[in-house]
């Protein structure tokens, strides 16, 4: 147990400062193409810290993630199957897996500014979200429930 949490706060750490990097981002009053391009990857970023902290837990449960065509959508659905996070919190994280399909195999030229402000906006709360139910079930993971 205690290699996961030392893995989830090195997760954490690093979802925190591309945080930092995001909010920054965010206050410069021009955006261009390398702003939006900046934000993207701050987006993409936190998503897929997001996604390993979930992955570390199901390897330390021994829950294997189907490895279809929808790998990642089916590492949310596992982690709702498994109550690690809510199906709430999993449909708000499914906005961000989509983004993150889109960042991946598209071009930074394609980047939507009105897209993309309202996701870089809330994703420190998603984030705030995420961490509530990952200490909740830590926490759990701790009490032996």
């Amino acid at each position: 147990m205690d290699e996961l949490i030392r893995e989830i706060l090195a997760e954490k750490e690093h979802i925190l400062g591309t945080l930092q990097a995001l909010e920054k981002t965010l206050e410069r009053e021009e955006k261009t193409i390398i702003e939006l391009s900046a934000i993207a990857t701050f987006l993409q970023d936190t998503y897929n810290g997001m996604e390993n902290i979930l992955k570390r837990i199901l390897k330390f449960k021994g829950i294997s993630v189907p490895h279809t065509g929808q790998w990642h959508k089916d590492l949310l659905n596992t982690a709702v199957n498994n109550q690690i996070i809510s199906y709430e919190l999993s449909r708000r994280m499914d906005e961000y897996r989509a983004f993150r399909h889109f960042f991946v195999h598209g071009y930074g030229i394609m980047l939507d500014e009105e897209k993309l402000m309202p996701l870089a906006k809330e994703l420190p709360g998603l984030w705030g979200n995420f961490e509530d139910e990952l200490n909740a079930f830590i926490n759990s993971l701790r009490e032996g429930k």
